[in-house]
């Protein structure tokens, strides 16, 4: 049976995508253990609300008590949430210095963002006209997209990168603001313009992720899909040779 892996938003899907890269991994696995602590308070606190209703009211208790404070219940109920921040922020810490931290990148990719399409270039190749690899990539048309295409996601020149390659993504904008976002990678970065912004990856596995501008920036907002296709190392050497030669 094939290996069937959710690199876009399916229909009524409420999770995550499937992470193709360590940061995203890190993201549902610290996802994951806040959920556990978050489910076990909202128990626990349901259960003491429940059972104070239950217990102490009028009928139940006609004399009320004198009791005012304790020493050793004030003590457990401000430790106890500190710990549990104290434990929360060690693995969110590490993570978030993870998605900052930018391992000598084999592949500088420049991302820039306009009304309402992205354009890119590979900074590292030249031509024999000492120019970079440039492409713009536009939404594919609804009437245009071949059979199995998304709707809205597809685009005509996709980002392509190689797997298991660190790769540097500087991200800007030209007119207003735009956001370079793709779940299944785990990067959401804002593009400004006159301001560059840097993310990293590191892609594990070959595949076709989908992103969309995640920042309201005008009329089509919504028409300025991402596609990063992911491939082999061999596969990307032969890409770029194609490209230089156009």
């Amino acid at each position: 049976m094939p290996l069937i892996i959710s690199d876009v938003a399916e229909t009524w899907q409420v999770g995550f995508q499937d992470p193709a890269t360590p940061i995203m991994e890190g993201i549902i696995n610290l996802h994951h253990d806040l959920m556990f602590f978050a489910c076990a308070i909202f128990v626990f606190v349901s259960w003491m609300l429940l059972r104070t209703i239950y217990y102490f009211n009028q009928k139940s208790n006609q004399v009320a008590s004198n009791l005012v404070h304790g020493t050793l219940i004030e003590i457990i109920w401000t430790t106890t949430p500190a710990l549990i921040l104290l434990i929360i922020a060690i693995p969110s810490f590490s993570l978030l210095y993870a998605m900052d931290e930018v391992i000598s990148p084999t592949v500088t990719i420049k991302t820039l963002g306009h009304q309402w399409y992205w354009s890119y270039e590979y900074s590292d190749y030249v031509n024999s006209e000492n120019d970079f690899i440039n492409f713009d990539s536009y939404m594919v048309p609804e009437d245009e997209l071949d059979l199995g295409q998304l709707r809205l996601l597809e685009v005509d020149n996709r980002m392509v990168i190689p797997i298991k390659t660190h790769i540097r993504i500087i991200v800007s904008a030209a007119d207003v603001l735009h956001s370079w976002a793709v779940p299944s990678l785990g990067i959401k970065c804002d593009a400004i313009p006159g301001r560059l912004n840097q993310t990293s990856l590191f892609v594990k596995r070959e595949g076709l992720y989908y992103g969309q501008c995640s920042e309201i920036c005008g009329l089509n907002h919504g028409f300025m899909p991402i596609v990063v296709e992911a491939v082999k190392l061999p596969n990307y050497i032969f890409w770029i040779s194609n490209k230089l030669g156009e």
